[in-house]
């Protein structure tokens, strides 16, 4: 077990969340309950697994935990894409989000690797 707070990972992906709260304060009201939810709760869901896979007993239900953020991050990178798409999120914005998603996801599977060495 070990604190997920001290991981760059999650840290990163944590400000990644709170990044993505405030572009989406300007969606459309229409998309409250559509694309905004949807892009903040693929986003949390991130830093929530890794801080949840943290305190589970094994590697291999880390790694578990791990590929779920992994396949969150995949979500949220394509919804940023969308929302650039729609007009929603203006290039600048667009371009350090997909950044910064990106490198989440490089850190992660460097993480599952690390933990799991035989893949």
């Amino acid at each position: 077990m070990q604190d997920f707070r001290k991981l760059y990972v999650w840290k990163k992906s944590h400000v990644l969340t709170l990044e993505i709260y405030k572009v989406t304060r300007n969606f459309p009201k229409e998309e409250l309950f559509g694309l905004t939810s949807q892009l903040r709760r693929s986003a949390s869901s991130i830093p929530t697994n890794i801080a949840e896979g943290c305190v589970k007993s094994s590697q291999k239900e880390l790694s578990r935990y791990l590929y779920i953020a992994l396949g969150s991050a995949s979500e949220t990178e394509y919804l940023i894409l969308l929302c650039y798409e729609l007009n929603y999120v203006k290039e600048i914005e667009y371009q350090k989000l997909l950044f910064d998603v990106q490198e989440i996801k490089k850190m992660i599977i460097s993480f599952i690797l690390k933990i799991n060495p035989q893949i």
